[in-house]
């Protein structure tokens, strides 16, 4: 099965987004992506934060790194702050501004969820999306319900022994118009998901794979490389869902194919928080991606 590619042009003011003097680590995706969303949405756009890394990469008014409108909230609250600020402008008729609420897997997956749930069962006009660096990082590197099995944390020394939490799943579940998987390595996938949820009313949510340097023990360098092994591995799948039905994305179409994934210790063995992985870990990792591929196929 050939490559399907999904190459729109990125503005070339793109980079004007995050402006320079923030404080990301080397090699940091939330700036890459940052800027795929402003060149995706444009400047109307209003980014709502809760306690995460990201409040740290651009800072508070009146330096911060983020050129546009930013709201910093408390941890759980950024799906519930993103709905009053979409029902007020749609209460002012003010219909061309962007909602955003941007969240790690920590303020998504575990502190956020109750007012993500919220926010989704009522069907909010507002993204969501979730940047899914697996762990707490700017806090310490603290586990959280998105941090793979294997993996190395502060609190998991030993490697945690509980699967991924996938919250696209349960946000499928709430019955919301558009559910999307993206990653930092195929910018242009995630650039034309974000237009095609710009133009759906309702509550939209994509979560999107973010290698951290720093918290996976990697060289800066690699980022990129990465995200594409999770893809190329088949550990990270690239989908839409809507009207009911799962859409396998470009970058993941060979990967239906076992036979045409990458050995996952590719993946592994570039990442320091993997290096007490044991073989149980592995075939436990493999039971899972085994079972979500299987699951997106029934979908199709």
């Amino acid at each position: 099965m050939g490559v399907s590619r999904v190459v729109p042009p990125l503005p070339r003011d793109m980079r004007e987004t995050v402006l320079p003097g923030h404080a990301a680590c080397h090699g940091c995706p939330i700036t890459m992506a940052l800027k795929v969303v402003g060149a995706a949405l444009g400047k109307k756009v209003i980014l709502v934060v809760p306690a995460c890394c990201t409040s740290v990469v651009v800072g508070a008014w009146p330096g911060s790194g983020f050129n546009g409108s930013i709201i910093h909230v408390a941890f759980a609250s950024a799906a519930a702050v993103a709905s009053g600020v979409a029902e007020a402008l749609a209460r002012r008729g003010i219909n061309d501004v962007h909602v955003v609420a941007w969240a790690g897997d920590g303020g998504t997956a575990d502190i956020g969820m109750a007012s993500l749930s919220g926010a989704a069962e009522r069907n909010h006009n507002m993204i969501y999306i979730m940047y899914d660096n697996e762990a707490y990082m700017n806090t310490g590197i603290q586990r959280s319900s998105a941090t793979p099995p294997g993996a190395w944390t502060t609190t998991t020394p030993l490697g945690k022994k509980e699967p991924k939490k996938d919250v696209a799943r349960i946000m499928i579940a709430h019955g919301v118009p558009y559910v999307a998987t993206a990653s930092i390595g195929y910018p242009h996938d995630f650039y034309a998901k974000l237009k095609k949820a710009s133009k759906i009313k309702g509550f939209k949510f994509i979560q999107l794979h973010a290698p951290c340097p720093t918290g996976w023990r990697f060289d800066p360098s690699l980022t990129v490389k990465i995200a594409k092994l999770a893809v190329e591995t088949g550990l990270w799948i690239l989908y839409e869902y809507e009207n009911g039905k799962i859409t396998l994305s470009g970058p993941s179409k060979p990967y239906i194919d076992k036979s045409k994934r990458k050995p996952m210790i590719e993946y592994f063995k570039l990442q320091g928080r993997f290096k007490g992985i044991t073989e149980e870990d592995i075939k436990a990792i493999e039971r899972y991606v085994d079972e979500a591929w299987e699951w997106i196929k029934k979908y199709m």
